[in-house]
């Protein structure tokens, strides 16, 4: 039962989060951070199956510990490099030093007043292109004018378009796919990963096996089974149980790939000690791979120019 579950909400996890990233000395990936913030927080299993009733499907804890993230990147705390690496800034080394409850503070302070700017820079858009909006839930001419935290009551407000955005659009695409087409999907990616063979052998009384594909690694090659799941929310340590078992008589390799996310549990399950390893691609994993081999995304880049005026040169003449 998750009725009556606390969830901390995005400026309770400000200060967590930059927390998190200290731990983890100062950079990590999306992933990385996302997976010790569950730590640092604390979060219990029955907070962590708490399902967020918007557009993500995400755990509710989780999607709001990522909106924490963006919004410390707002202030400039944290950064990011094109490949998703987080990094805390000389800004965010700034709260270190500080009083734990004066760094809360400061960093609240921070969330309030950049989100009364994007309010703002929102606002003054939907003006210029004579929008209507009509409450929290007021469909938009894009899905980023409202963050998804104002929906279920965080105050998030509007904000500008976050440079992680395309993965919450991406994973809404892949869930309206139908189980076969997320099946194919799944093989495509492992070809392009580099396996050999690839076939889709998902039917009734499989044991929850979709397929399995054929990986070469200099003069030895071994089947690695696969099971899809296009979740909203979170995938438990049961599920990689009967997974694993499910594998017995046939390999000992076994991939799970889904659109939600991992439990601390289902990880230490996918790692535990004297059992067959299954490895873990979650929705943000999924994400980065498909960008990575350009499946179904365009990617744009854009130059851009610094110019210095050398003013010696006109003194000169």
């Amino acid at each position: 039962m998750t009725k009556g579950v606390t969830i901390p909400g995005i400026a309770d996890l400000l200060w967590t989060v930059l927390k998190a990233m200290r731990d983890l000395g100062g950079s990590a990936s999306r992933a990385e951070l996302l997976s010790h913030v569950r730590e640092v927080a604390g979060f219990t299993e029955e907070q962590l199956a708490v399902v967020f009733s918007g557009s993500t499907g995400k755990s509710k804890a989780l999607y709001r510990a990522e909106w924490a993230i963006y919004w410390l990147r707002a202030i400039g705390v944290l950064d990011s490099s094109r490949r998703g690496v987080y990094a805390t800034t000389s800004k965010g080394i700034e709260y270190f030093g500080m009083d734990v409850a004066a760094a809360d503070v400061a960093l609240r302070s921070a969330y309030d007043e950049a989100r009364k700017q994007a309010a703002r820079k929102a606002a003054a858009k939907r003006a210029k292109s004579k929008e209507t909006v009509q409450g929290d839930d007021a469909e938009l001419d894009t899905a980023n004018d409202l963050l998804p935290g104002a929906a279920e009551g965080d105050g998030a407000g509007s904000g500008p378009v976050s440079a992680d955005d395309w993965r919450i659009a991406l994973l809404q695409t892949l869930k309206t796919m139908t189980p076969a087409a997320f099946e194919r999907l799944a093989k495509r990616i492992l070809r392009e990963a580099g396996f050999q063979k690839v076939d889709v052998v998902g039917r009734v009384g499989d044991g929850g096996i979709d397929g399995v594909g054929l990986y070469k690694m200099s003069l030895v090659s071994f089947p690695i089974y696969f099971q899809c799941k296009r979740y909203a929310g979170s995938v438990g340590a049961s599920v990689v149980r009967d997974f694993r078992g499910a594998m017995v008589g046939r390999g000992d390799k076994g991939l799970i790939i889904t659109t939600g996310t991992f439990t601390p549990a289902a990880r230490e399950e996918a790692t535990r000690d004297g059992a067959s390893p299954v490895d873990l691609i979650d929705g943000d994993e999924l994400c980065d791979l498909i960008l990575e081999y350009r499946l179904g995304v365009s990617v744009v880049e854009r130059t851009v120019r610094d110019i210095t005026v050398n003013g010696r040169f006109f003194e000169t003449l």
